[in-house]
C-alpha cells in the first residue's frame, strides 16, 4: 500500500461498528451485502488487490487486462461492479483510466471483523 494512504484504526471505538457489535440496520445490512457481493467473484478479488497493492497507488486499466484470460469488456465489467460497490475510484486521462482503491470503504470492511477486547480475569 502507498505511504501517502494513511488507514485510520479500525480498533478505536469511534471508527466501526464491528458485526460483534450493535445489531445491523436492514439499510446498513443491504449496502454491506453488495460489498460482499461484489468481492464474491475471484476476478474482482484479484482485481482490488492489484489495485490496492500498487505502489503507486493507481493502476492503469491497461495493466489490469494481462493477468486475465479475459476480453477487455469483460475486466471493465468486473471494475464497474467494484466501482458501484465503492471499493474503488477511477479518473479518465486521455484513452485509459486509472483506478486507486477507497482507503474508507476497506477500512470500514476490516473493521468489520474486529473482535471485541477481552476483559482481562
Amino acid at each position: 500500500m502507498p505511504k501517502s494512504m494513511e488507514l485510520e484504526d479500525v480498533t478505536a471505538p469511534a471508527c466501526c461498528a464491528p458485526l460483534s457489535g450493535p445489531v445491523l440496520g436492514e439499510e446498513e445490512a443491504v449496502e454491506l451485502a453488495g460489498v460482499f457481493k461484489a468481492l464474491s467473484d475471484p476476478v474482482r478479488l484479484r482485481l482490488l488487490n492489484m489495485i490496492a497493492s500498487a505502489e503507486s497507488g493507481e493502476v492503469c486499466v491497461c495493466d489490469l487486462t494481462g493477468p486475465f484470460d479475459l476480453t477487455g469488456p469483460t475486466i471493465s465489467h468486473h471494475l464497474k461492479v467494484l466501482r458501484q460497490a465503492g471499493l474503488i475510484d477511477g479518473e479518465r486521462r486521455g484513452t485509459w483510466v486509472y483506478y486507486r482503491v477507497v482507503p474508507e470503504r476497506l477500512t470500514r470492511l476490516s473493521g468489520l471483523f474486529a473482535l471485541p477486547a477481552l476483559a482481562s480475569a
